[in-house]
């Protein structure tokens, strides 16, 4: 097993609330810059900008993951990371047909931008991506391992749309593995008042929108290697008591 320093959350100028910096190229460029060996890219219910991403991890040999922060039908946050990136298009396919069908108002939201190689726009999501979607909390794990990936309840310590503070608790007959802190000084308290969290492995990535907040290279995963589906299958792997 090797160590390898990660942020698993972050943002592209796809999201509507993400910064215009935020392309492909300079988020990769700046976890290069930061020392990272791998990142996902995790923007609201979407993961158009992933095949440039994907392409500038490869240049600078950072390991880029597909994925997305899809929001339930509670409005629970959840990051989905995928083993392929046409694993990654076909479920983001899946949740555009399962959004609430609102229109974006980019003079309220701002804009969801679509990059390509070059960082340049080649096209914006119409509806909203930071509106919740009809799939609840209860379906995404089966949802997302069908797909080929691995959910994770993000941002467990938030004070909104985490699973905690929307639903209150974390469900007993979950099946997750992985979960998110924003904090890790919260983890204990986390931990006693919901039990369940001591069989997952806890992560604690940036949720960055602007490039300054991508993490410094602080956190580390263990995996065989650099290559996604060994890192998927890590973070597949109940912590040890």
């Amino acid at each position: 097993m090797i160590p390898l320093y990660y942020d698993l959350h972050i943002h592209s100028c796809l999201s509507p609330c993400g910064d215009d910096d935020m392309t492909p190229s300079n988020i990769v460029g700046m976890a290069a810059l930061k020392g990272l060996d791998v990142i996902a890219l995790t923007d609201h219910n979407s993961s158009k900008n992933c095949p440039a991403a994907m392409y500038h991890g490869r240049q600078y040999g950072v390991t880029v993951i597909p994925g997305m922060e899809l929001c339930t039908s509670e409005e629970v946050h959840v990051v989905c990371l995928f083993s392929s990136l046409e694993k990654a298009m076909d479920f983001d396919a899946y949740v555009y047909d399962h959004m609430l069908p609102v229109k974006n108002r980019e003079d309220i939201f701002g804009r969801q931008q679509i990059m390509n190689e070059e960082d340049q726009e080649t096209g914006r999501v119409e509806n909203l991506l930071i509106s919740a979607t009809d799939i609840s909390f209860d379906q995404v794990d089966g949802l997302v391992r069908t797909a080929g990936g691995i959910a994770i309840p993000a941002h467990l310590d938030k004070a909104s749309t985490s699973l905690i503070s929307n639903l209150g608790f974390v469900p007993p007959d979950s099946r997750f593995t992985c979960a998110e802190l924003h904090d890790m000084k919260n983890l204990h308290s986390l931990q006693k008042a919901n039990p369940y969290l001591c069989s997952c492995q806890i992560l604690c990535s940036s949720d960055a929108h602007y490039l300054w907040d991508i993490h410094e290279p602080f956190y580390q995963l263990y995996a065989e290697s650099k290559d996604i589906p060994y890192i998927l299958g890590a973070l597949s792997t109940r912590a040890k008591k």
